[in-house]
């Protein structure tokens, strides 16, 4: 799927969440101490940032030709928190059941972002102010 250049930065981010995700759906007893670390070292490194770009850079923007309620909105901010809520599960607990929820939890999250949600931003915020939103996102995500 074509994606707006302002948009690119964040879906190249999801690329690397699916890998994760994968790797979290196929976790075993064995793996489940790795696979946890790999999990957290992403959060602390990329993931918490992204979020933070979404919610502080995106959704602003979106809200301001859009409607902040639509519900594919509210689905991705419940994402983000119950994703929050996983990562310090297995920061404190790991299990294989908790990777396994948290891996496609991960991906179903993913996918509505890039299915639903940046197409309703394409639609909704005109030309002049996706290209703005890409700049302040590229000069944030450093």
């Amino acid at each position: 799927m074509k994606r707006h250049p302002a948009l690119v930065p964040l879906s190249h981010d999801h690329h690397q969440v699916l890998v994760l995700a994968q790797r979290l759906r196929r976790a075993t007893t064995a793996s489940a101490g790795e696979l946890a670390a790999a999990f957290l070292a992403a959060w602390e490194s990329e993931e918490k940032q992204h979020f933070r770009l979404e919610e502080e850079l995106l959704l602003p923007a979106y809200a301001a030709r859009g409607d902040p309620a639509d519900p594919i909105v509210m689905r991705m901010l419940q994402d983000h928190m119950l994703i929050r809520r996983d990562a310090e599960r297995v920061a404190s607990s790991p299990s294989v059941e908790l990777l396994h929820e948290l891996g496609e939890r991960l991906a179903d999250h993913v996918h509505l972002e890039e299915r639903e949600l940046f197409p309703l931003i394409e639609q909704t915020i005109p030309e002049p102010e996706l290209q703005a939103l890409g700049d302040r996102l590229r000069g944030r995500s450093t």
